[in-house]
C-alpha cells in the first residue's frame, strides 16, 4: 500500500506543480491576468506541501524522483492542455525518467 500511496502522491504533486506553472505561464505569456498567476502561485505552494506527505523521509530522494515524474507529467500536460504532440524521443526520454523514478523510490534497500 505504501508504493500505491507514493504513486498517488506523485500524481497529485504533478497536478499542483505542473498545473501551477501552466497557470502562471497563461497569466503572463498569454496575458490572462493576475487571477491566473495567483492561482498558479497557490498551486505551486500546495505542491510543496504534498511532497512532504511521501512515505520516504529523505528530501533529496523525493525531489530527485519527482523530477522524473515532472518530465513525464509535463509532456502529458502539454498534450492535454496545449495540443502538444511529443515525438518518439520525448516519449523515450519520459520513459527513461520514469524508470529512474522507480529505481530511486522503490528499489529494495537494506535498513
Amino acid at each position: 500500500m505504501s508504493v500505491m500511496r507514493s504513486i498517488i502522491l506523485f500524481g497529485v504533486a504533478a497536478v499542483f506543480e505542473i498545473g501551477g506553472a501552466w497557470l502562471v505561464w497563461q497569466g503572463v505569456r498569454e496575458h490572462r491576468g493576475w487571477a491566473w498567476i495567483g492561482a498558479g502561485v497557490l498551486a505551486l505552494g500546495a505542491y510543496g506541501f504534498v511532497a512532504t506527505l511521501q512515505p520516504d523521509a529523505h528530501f533529496g530522494r523525493i525531489l530527485a524522483a519527482y523530477g522524473g515524474v515532472f518530465v513525464a507529467g509535463s509532456l502529458a500536460w502539454g498534450m492535454v492542455a496545449d495540443g502538444f504532440r511529443p515525438d518518439r524521443w520525448d516519449v523515450a526520454g519520459a520513459l527513461v525518467c520514469l524508470v529512474g523514478v522507480a529505481l530511486i523510490m522503490y528499489a529494495p534497500r537494506s535498513a
